[in-house]
């Protein structure tokens, strides 16, 4: 008798989807990937933030730290950019996000 692997509900995690066991980061944001640009290394991590005018969707921004970042500098945020109906969707369009926009999205914020 063959089984066939059970696909996951849209509620559990899959491959490619948000880390589990807690949040990863800079105001409990979710670790998506690290790039370079400019000679330094960044470290990108999905925010959610809340609209109490729209519970029903999740909403993301990008935060960028630097790898080397001195005590003085701060992560740069882009604005609220990602808008989807679960963490696990917003975390995938982030996902989906290459290094082309990562950088072009870093450039438009600093």
């Amino acid at each position: 008798m063959t089984m066939e692997p059970r696909s996951p509900s849209p509620d559990q995690p899959h491959p490619g989807g948000p880390p589990q066991g807690g949040e990863s980061g800079p105001d409990q944001g979710m670790h998506v990937t690290t790039f370079t640009h400019e000679g330094r290394f960044w470290e990108v991590f999905l925010e959610f933030v809340d609209d109490d005018r729209d519970p029903d969707s999740t909403r993301g921004r990008l935060c960028y730290v630097p790898t080397d970042r001195a005590e003085h500098e701060e992560p740069v945020r882009t604005t609220v950019i990602i808008i989807e109906r679960t963490r696990h969707e917003a975390f995938d369009a982030a996902r989906a996000l290459d290094r082309y926009h990562l950088t072009a999205l870093l450039r438009s914020v600093t």
